[in-house]
């Protein structure tokens, strides 16, 4: 029996003024699809979900929802009017029974469901609205850039969700580590068409590549035909002038198709200058602590930095890595300890919340009020590594048009805005480099761009991020900081700390699931269970009894001597289900074993 799509576009086109951002396009969203949505910067991917979510109306075509199915959309920027609390607004329209998942959602998200909506943050009111979606539990889930303001513990709690949930999903995010773990398949935006390959998003560059690679033999054969044909075109069309028409204006065509070609989008020009070298010690410091009234942000501790080492800051939200960099460079004054600077350091900092573009100035504006960029009597020209440039040309150098040069900040996209942020900071020249959170919105072409000159640069780089991929690309060492005073340093970047960290930080994933009396005897025991362990308490039994008897019937279709040949496609997914269950399972009854423990200690 065929399945009904969750999700069907046929036929759409849209235009915003200009090139069409879609056009004749056809696409089918099944149920269980994993899909990442790719493409550059301003390709049209939140346009094309905005499109499936019905927000955005298209100039020709059809959007078709399947009967019954639900969509939830996460949205960027959501409309919280009319709600006092953070917690108002991700369980309306739930029902009273369904409100514990606005609250386990809220844990594993790290967001305080209490907290007034006037004062929240941009950030605050993403993981709001990503809260209520996943509470919400559509049968189609279109996720913006989820990850963007989650740390490293509240991405790894979504990532488990998603892949233990049965919904669809289309998912856009520049964390690679997120998009390999979850996807099946690919969409790829780019100039306008879209393409789909039914593998995730692990496979996408090696498939972007090879397509781009027949794309330029295809043109360079049309060039060389053009080239023939042209020649003969002036050679010998004199002596058949009514014979050959025909093949003049199979020449006409031809170069009417090769300027129809939409040119791909090259990278942007980014390039970084190390200044005069600083001295061979960056930072020292040793045994700082600091605290803000009762909360201990750092005990006691000690780093030497030296010129060249590329240091990654990771930890909670709230852990203290920013005010960590802000004493290391000597901002902040520490409780206890001594921070010592190099001499000779020429510092570039890059801030993730955005707090130097003013929104409401133009791109211009933005680099030509830059003390450290302005040329005196220029008004036309920015200094650029120490040398003068026009202001449009060094905004085409990061992939801006030379319209966009008088737009307000405000009219950009996230990606846009980090690319601006770069051209501010690329411009000086630096030998240590500061960069926090520098990968948000970030397309996977720039990030590889930006990784490169990195590894190129020539002095030191501190950087604070929750790409869990990045970190392992640029990051020599990693200081993890746990939001209890303590900062650890590794050798290496993320993997290197996930194989390296003690036990007890991965306590959870590490306990037995054979040995009953060990975990009983491994688990840390909590005075009394929270509203969602109560509830996950009393659920799990039926769970534990459904799985046991889907087990069951996979066993007895397997037990089946003939099957194997017979219907070999049904076999082996019956074996991967069968797994899969046995799986789900052990970790019921463990995760059982240990509420229950939990209880009867309380």
């Amino acid at each position: 029996m065929a399945r009904v799509p969750l999700l069907q576009l046929n036929g759409i086109s849209l235009t915003f003024g200009g090139e069409p951002v879609f056009s004749d396009l056809d696409l089918v969203v099944q149920p269980g699809d994993r899909v990442a949505l790719v493409g550059r910067n301003g390709s049209g991917k939140s346009t094309l979900m905005k499109v499936m979510a019905g927000l955005v109306e298209p100039d020709r075509g059809d959007v078709v929802v399947g009967p019954g199915v639900s969509v939830g959309y996460m949205e960027q920027d959501p409309e919280m009017a009319g709600f006092a609390t953070l917690g108002d607004f991700a369980s309306a329209g739930l029902a009273p029974g369904d409100l514990y998942k606005v609250e386990r959602a809220g844990e594993g998200l790290k967001f305080d469901p209490a907290r007034p909506v006037e004062t929240a943050s941009g950030g605050e009111r993403r993981r709001a609205a990503l809260a209520r979606l996943m509470a919400e539990a559509p049968e189609l889930m279109l996720l913006d850039e989820p990850t963007n303001h989650l740390d490293i513990e509240a991405i790894g709690w979504l990532e488990r969700e998603l892949a233990a949930t049965r919904a669809g999903f289309v998912l856009i995010s520049h964390d690679r580590a997120f998009l390999r773990n979850l996807t099946r398949a690919t969409l790829w935006i780019d100039r306008g068409q879209v393409r789909r390959q039914e593998k995730g998003f692990e496979h996408f560059e090696a498939w972007r590549d090879t397509l781009w690679e027949e794309e330029d033999q295809q043109r360079h054969k049309l060039d060389r035909l053009i080239k023939s044909e042209g020649r003969w075109a002036v050679e010998g069309i004199s002596a058949r002038r009514k014979r050959n028409q025909g093949r003049v204006r199979a020449l006409q065509a031809l170069r009417a198709e090769r300027a129809g070609q939409i040119k791909r989008q090259g990278t942007a020009a980014m390039a970084l200058e190390a200044g005069p070298k600083s001295g061979r010690k960056v930072i020292e410091a040793e045994g700082i602590s600091k605290t803000y009234g009762d909360k201990v942000i750092l005990r006691d501790f000690s780093i030497r930095i030296l010129r060249g080492d590329r240091v990654a800051f990771v930890g909670p939200n709230g852990a203290g890595k920013t005010t960590l960099l802000k004493i290391l460079l000597g901002e902040i004054e520490p409780d206890t300890g001594t921070v010592s600077l190099g001499t000779n350091l020429e510092i570039a900092v890059f801030d993730q919340a955005r707090a130097q573009l003013d929104p409401d100035a133009t791109l211009w504006d933005s680099l030509t009020s830059d003390p450290s960029m302005r040329v005196s009597g220029k008004a036309d020209q920015v200094m650029v590594r120490g040398v003068p440039k026009h202001v449009v040309a060094y905004l085409k150098d990061f992939l801006f048009d030379e319209r966009q040069a008088r737009a307000p900040v405000r009219s950009l996209s996230g990606g846009e805005k980090a690319r601006l942020l770069l051209a501010r900071l690329m411009a000086q020249s630096s030998n240590l480099l500061v960069l926090d959170e520098p990968t948000n919105d970030l397309d996977v072409e720039t990030l590889d761009l930006l990784q490169e000159i990195l590894d190129d640069y020539d002095g030191t780089v501190l950087l604070v991020s929750h790409d869990r991929d990045f970190l392992d690309r640029v990051a020599a060492t990693t200081v993890v900081m746990e939001g209890d005073g303590k900062a650890t340093i590794y050798a290496g970047g993320w993997s290197d700390y996930q194989a390296l960290k003690p036990s007890v930080i991965s306590e959870k994933s590490e306990k037995p699931r054979d040995n009953k009396a060990k975990v009983k005897q491994d688990v840390k025991v909590k005075p009394g269970l929270s509203f969602t362990e109560k509830h996950r308490l009393e659920a799990l039994p039926a769970e534990i009894e459904r799985l046991e008897a889907e087990i069951v019937k996979l066993e007895a279709l397997m037990a089946d001597p003939e099957l194997y040949s017979r219907e070999p496609v049904k076999f082996q997914k019956a074996t991967e289900a069968l797994v899969q269950r046995q799986e789900k399972l052990a970790a019921a009854e463990e995760e059982w074993l240990e509420l229950e423990d939990k209880a009867s200690t309380s």
